[in-house]
């Protein structure tokens, strides 16, 4: 048996080209502990010692991130050796040694702890008592490393690695906690295997279509049903690493924190022209973060996208990127009325989260102002500053670049549409979210983890119908047409009524998407059908009929679970990559790949089927 296990591993070795080393995995022992944040302030983690944690096996594994980031060689197959899960294994299956293990004088085998110290960061988080983020930070998380290749820069920390002292639960129960202690449930410090497999799946589809987010290198399972996720991405600080030295004062911990950030971004080559002055370098923080959350506003809110923004800046990296994907959805449709029910308060909605990022940034001025003054001023003194006039300003031009991009149109015509004829644009993203925004006469209700007001148009239908249906015909569509091609399956009889105004609505909406057909004809000197037909094209992809939500993630995950003992690493894996790329709507990538390939599994035709059936919902 061990024979024939081994001609297999070298058969497919030898058929990808790649031949396994000694050196193939070693780079998975950089990754032990060390970040160069731990250099920065003392104020910023709480050091932790670690132990191996016995019994975990690769429930799945990224191949494709891990070859981005250097990690496994660049022709190494997606297939799970048994050296790789050893690697895996041996860098991730951990579990630190917190202080209820101190406190009751713990004895571990020494040949069980790891020699690096890992670090639980520190950050300001709302759901603990103190809001100043004397208390709060990483409850269930630790830093694994920064691994550095020709690749680039990338930070690793893990999900489920013990409870630490940074737990919401550890202050307002004020114990200590077991990690594994049954009574508490997220304070118990480990994770769930379902929660690894829904980030993954959700990460994976969301970075496909460009937006930021933190990515999975892989989840570990052990005998006791728990996991550990490993979450990858250049730069994992959040704003509320920053947030909790603002809001206590201090200066030097705050100073040393922003230069990290500053120096890191000139580092991964996302900052350029990065002026030498200090206090010029802190307006050139600012300018680019007001940049960023504007960005990320508009982003969220044009691809449906629940990110629960807050004043603590707990929910994204600095970045704009997603992280912690316990309570974020992408919507079907603009539900702009749902709100996360959090027990003891209700989230924010997708609208206003525009308002939340700008408050973000409103305290990255004031930070600024207190590095370069030396004194902390109030908050409110910075409302109506210029990053206050930028922030609106790059929103709504973003907000105009996304609608054109949705409607199909190529970045240098979008481009030359914003140039030459914006007024046009607003007015029909003005006629656009009127549609959108359209609610059903039912009212709010209760959903499953929330409240909801449901949203009745579904805006993706329309656009992609739409110009495919003008090509054909020549001419704008009947009312009732229009109406039938919009409406989702929540709208109800009383709110598809025809009055005068909506009348005038579809009416003005068609002409103000032949005028941006017209425009589009002139500008590229080509007829309006040739602008049709490329709309029809770029638009069948953008706006697919079956785009997941966070319902359908949720259902896949529990199908998943229902089948993990019978998948296999690869197979997971193999999983992830064809459904994600499924889902990929960027209508500039390879679409080479034959549409039965996705038919292939019966585990994958059951997720498409998913899809479909929560195309419209949460």
């Amino acid at each position: 048996m061990t024979r024939l296990k081994k001609n297999s591993l070298r058969s497919w070795s030898e058929e990808a080209g790649f031949k396994p080393t000694a050196r193939t995995y070693s780079k998975f022992k950089k990754i032990n502990g060390k970040h160069p944040f731990q250099r920065e302030t003392k104020d910023s983690f709480v050091a932790y010692r670690a132990r191996v944690r016995h019994g975990g096996k690769v429930v799945v594994f990224n191949f494709e991130l891990a070859r981005a980031m250097g990690l496994i060689p660049k022709g190494h197959p997606d297939k799970m050796t048994k050296d790789l899960e050893k690697a895996i294994v041996d860098t991730f299956a951990i579990v630190i040694i917190n202080e209820y293990d101190q406190i009751n004088k713990i004895k571990y085998p020494e040949k069980d702890i790891k020699p690096n110290f890992y670090m639980a960061t520190r950050y300001l988080q709302l759901q603990h008592p103190n809001k100043q983020g004397k208390t709060s930070g990483d409850g269930r998380s630790i830093w694994n490393g920064c691994l550095e290749t020709k690749n680039g820069i990338w930070d690793i920390s893990s999900c489920g690695t013990g409870a630490t002292c940074l737990s919401p639960a550890t202050h307002i129960q004020k114990k200590y906690f077991q990690t594994g202690d049954p009574s508490i449930s997220y304070g118990c410090g480990y994770a769930e295997l379902d929660e690894g497999l829904a980030t993954m799946f959700f990460s994976e589809i969301l970075h496909k279509n460009q937006v930021t987010t933190e990515r999975v290198l892989g989840v570990l399972k052990f005998p006791d049903g728990y996991a550990i996720t490993i979450r990858v991405h250049d730069n994992l600080l959040r704003p509320s690493h920053m947030f909790n030295h603002l809001k206590q004062s201090n200066f030097d911990a705050l100073e040393k924190v922003v230069n990290y950030y500053i120096d890191r971004q000139i580092k991964n080559g996302v900052w350029t022209d990065m002026p030498e002055n200090a206090h010029a370098r802190y307006d050139f923080f600012l300018e680019k973060q007001t940049e960023v959350f504007a960005k990320t506003a508009a982003k969220f809110e044009d691809e449906y996208i629940f990110c629960w923004l807050d004043w603590d800046g707990d929910n994204v990296l600095m970045d704009g990127g997603i992280i912690d994907y316990g309570s974020v959805r992408q919507f079907g449709l603009f539900h702009s009325e749902y709100r996360f029910d959090d027990q003891d308060r209700f989230s924010t909605s997708i609208i206003e989260q525009k308002n939340k990022a700008k408050y973000t940034v409103q305290n990255f001025a004031q930070i600024v102002d207190y590095l370069k003054t030396g004194e902390r001023r109030s908050l409110k003194d910075f409302a109506q500053e210029p990053w206050s006039e930028n922030f609106e300003k790059v929103f709504e031009t973003a907000k105009l670049k996304n609608l054109l991009y949705k409607i199909g149109f190529k970045k240098e015509v979008r481009d030359q549409i914003l140039e030459r004829n914006c007024d046009l644009v607003q007015e029909f993203s003005k006629s656009f979210s009127y549609f959108e925004r359209a609610k059903s006469v039912k009212g709010p209700k209760k959903v499953s983890d929330g409240i909801n007001w449901d949203a009745i148009f579904c805006m993706r239908d329309i656009l992609r119908e739409l110009p495919q249906l003008y090509l054909s015909r020549g001419e704008s569509i009947k009312r009732k047409e229009f109406l039938e091609i919009l409406k989702s399956s929540y709208a109800t009889e009383e709110d598809l009524l025809l009055s005068t105004y909506r009348k005038k609505k579809i009416d003005s909406f068609q002409d103000l998407y032949w005028q941006l057909v017209k425009t589009a004809s002139s500008l590229q000197k080509i007829t309006q059908n040739n602008v049709l037909l490329n709309l029809t094209m770029r638009s069948s992809i953008i706006n697919k009929y079956d785009r997941v939500t966070g319902d359908s993630i949720t259902t896949i995950t529990d199908m998943m679970m229902e089948k993990i003992d019978n998948l296999s690493p690869d197979k997971l894996y193999s999983l992830l990559e064809n459904f994600s790329e499924y889902q990929n709507l960027d209508p500039d990538t390879d679409k080479s790949l034959e549409k039965n390939q996705w038919q292939k599994s019966q585990l994958m035709r059951g997720f498409l089927q998913v899809v479909r059936d929560y195309r419209e919902g949460l």
